[in-house]
């Protein structure tokens, strides 16, 4: 039976020490008061204690520390490891220690972790920013050092046989900026947080003092391409058209420029000459110039196949007219029977690949792993403690849940070795 452990003298000293006496109860910001060693169970307006009933509170706010260091971590623990654990459970609270990494760490037997993870409460909420304060950085640095303390003494590590070396992986523990200097103010019933090196305020902009030196030049460039490049003044309407700067006005005859009347056309489309020679048709069987077109009745007229070897042969042919390689002398006339069977080729069909199905021995390993899963689970399941480690996933819970997984293994493996025996029937059914 893991025995139970009680706070002694050091965590005491450790925890008063951080947490400094105050005599007369004091209000928080959040409207509780707090009195003695940060007690702020009973503590109200107007109290006051002493340092003897100070210490006497704090011993009562750490049954309740005890109790739940005791119950929640199942590894061994020393003197030492206990109270410090003490110190930092009272200082960031048991809901926040049940959800930490540190007891999961001590769970699972990693202490120099666990201690390691300590040093990661070291942040506050101040003025609306989360910061990381110098007391905490502190006081962690102080329950590490007591929970890495052994009872028997330190071991020995000469440094010329174990030479440092630097750990890149605990970089993250290294503030990037300096922690803050945060003091609580112990007179007056109102307690008052205070900053002693409060944050520079950021440099206010000068004043406007005139266009600097840099925008007076740009200015003049400015200035100066809109001298070189100035649009030219619109002319006046009773001004006459002219040329460049000292020609002479056109006259309105001229025939190089004419006046744009707006009653004619700025230019007219002249049709084309009709007596002109029309060119050769290129792809025509007997490259004969194409008449007009036909009548109006003929529009839609069949027209005889241009491949046709016998209508060519019965139409004459022009004398005059130049052969055909004088126009297009990679020109191959080919003849093409419309009657003649085309021949179809069926492509080349392959079967697809059957995919390859697990024999029967892979079926019966299926059916015994799913066996040992549920055997397993249930044996863990009513051999397991009860008792919750740290959230939702309990021993008892993950031997159920592979009982489950195990039944649900062993009846895939049993329908799909049923539906292998029936197979080769239906098999011979579908080949018959």
């Amino acid at each position: 039976m893991k025995p139970r452990h009680r706070v002694s003298r050091a965590a005491i000293e450790l925890i008063t020490r951080f947490e400094g006496y105050r005599r007369k109860a004091a209000q928080l910001p959040d409207g509780r008061w707090m009195i003695g060693y940060g007690h702020t169970l009973t503590a109200r307006e107007g109290a006051e204690v002493s340092e003897e009933d100070a210490e006497a509170l704090l011993l009562y706010d750490l049954i309740a520390v005890t109790h739940a260091i005791n119950e929640w971590t199942y590894a061994p623990l020393t003197g030492n490891q206990f109270d410090a654990l003490a110190s930092f459970v009272f200082n960031i609270g048991l809901e926040n220690f049940r959800r930490s990494s540190v007891l999961k760490r001590l769970n699972e037997g990693a202490l120099i972790q666990a201690a390691c993870a300590m040093e990661l409460w070291r942040k506050a909420e101040f003025s609306g920013e989360r910061i990381v304060i110098d007391a905490l950085v502190r006081r962690r640095a102080s329950e590490k050092a007591l929970f890495l303390t052994p009872p028997d003494g330190w071991p020995a590590a000469p440094s010329p046989i174990l030479k440092p070396l630097l750990d890149a992986d605990a970089d993250g523990l290294v503030p990037r900026e300096p922690p803050a200097l945060v003091s609580a103010t112990l007179d007056g019933e109102e307690i008052r947080v205070l900053r002693a090196d409060e944050p520079v305020p950021p440099p206010v902009p000068p004043e406007d003092q005139g266009l600097s030196p840099v925008q007076a030049a740009a200015e003049a460039v400015a200035a100066r391409l809109q001298t070189i490049f100035a649009e030219p003044a619109p002319e006046s309407e009773d001004a006459p058209a002219t040329g460049h700067a000292g020609a002479e006005p056109i006259a309105e005859e001229s025939p190089v420029m004419p006046t744009a009347d707006a009653s004619e056309p700025a230019f007219e489309l002249t049709p084309p000459d009709e007596a002109a020679p029309e060119a050769p048709a290129l792809l025509s069987h007997d490259l004969a110039p194409e008449p007009d077109g036909p009548p109006s009745g003929e529009l839609f007229a069949a027209l005889p196949p241009a491949n046709d070897a016998e209508t060519a042969a019965a139409e004459p042919v022009d004398d005059d007219a130049p052969p055909v390689a004088a126009f297009a002398p990679n020109l191959e006339r080919k003849l093409i029977d419309d009657t003649a069977p085309f021949e179809f080729t069926a492509p080349l069909v392959q079967p697809l690949p059957q995919a390859s199905r697990g024999g029967p021995l892979s079926l019966v390993v299926l059916a015994v792993i799913g066996l040992a899963f549920f055997g397993g689970g249930v044996f863990w399941a009513l051999n397991a403690r009860s008792a919750a480690v740290g959230g939702m996933v309990t021993p008892l819970l993950v031997g159920w849940l592979a009982g489950i997984a195990g039944v649900g293994l062993f009846s895939v493996a049993i329908f799909l070795l049923l539906q292998r025996m029936g197979r080769p029937d239906r098999d011979h059914r579908d080949r018959r």
